[in-house]
């Protein structure tokens, strides 16, 4: 843990891949209106996990709508910034430091919604399965989870990394610049991995555009939808 904890305190203190944005993300807005729309299922008086929780940007917001919220983050750095803005907003979030392919300290069935916004794409394979388990434990039946996953299909770019910069595991590579290791989906992967344990009610690819080292990459995901 203390080993990728630093790797994300260096990249919170000068961000490459994060983004300094205080605002719920738009992927997350989308999230809660399906459920509202399509589910018929308020995101008020909820308990929400926030998996990687970053700076508080979902966590801070759903509080404030009413919710009951526990973060979980790995950075020392990000967790402080996140209690400082959530202080700033009058909102409380129960924010711990924390591994999310580790046990969670958290008891069976008492999760009504599970946000994993690309924070377990960095997990190795057995933290992974940890992560699965434990996520699956903890939620409510009827409960819903959020996960915004890295594509790999039609890809060039990770095409190229999974080339050039292997990592030790399946369809992993390393990012040198920050010498973090990410992992890649294939829908067919995806819906192998997460159909053991979750219901998918809609899964879609979204490609955006990401500057790193003042070049512009095409970053691919899967939004992913489930229930328990």
């Amino acid at each position: 843990m203390a080993h990728q904890g630093n790797i994300w305190d260096r990249e919170y203190k000068n961000p490459l891949l994060v983004t300094k944005n205080e605002d719920p993300q738009a992927d997350t807005l989308r999230f809660l209106k399906f459920l509202k729309k399509e589910q018929k299922f308020r995101v008020e008086d909820k308990v929400v996990l926030d998996l990687g929780c970053g700076t508080g940007r979902n966590a801070n917001y759903l509080s404030y709508l009413g919710n009951k919220i526990i973060g979980i983050e790995i950075s020392k750095i990000a967790l402080n910034l996140a209690k400082t803005r959530a202080r700033d907003l009058g909102v409380e979030v129960d924010y711990r430091i924390g591994d999310i392919g580790k046990k969670y300290d958290i008891p069976d069935n008492s999760i009504d919604i599970v946000l994993d916004i690309t924070s377990s794409n960095s997990l190795d394979e057995k933290g992974r399965e940890i992560y699965l388990e434990e996520v699956s434990r903890v939620m409510k039946k009827g409960g819903y989870f959020f996960v915004r996953a890295l594509c790999k299909d039609g890809n060039k770019n990770v095409k190229n990394l999974l080339k050039t910069s292997p990592g030790r595991e399946y369809d992993t590579y390393i990012i040198k610049e920050i010498g973090l290791t990410e992992r890649v989906f294939s829908r067919e992967d995806f819906v192998k991995m997460y159909s053991k344990y979750f219901k998918i009610l809609n899964l879609e690819k979204k490609t955006s555009y990401t500057t790193f080292n003042n070049r512009i990459y095409k970053r691919d995901y899967w939004l992913a939808y489930m229930a328990k």
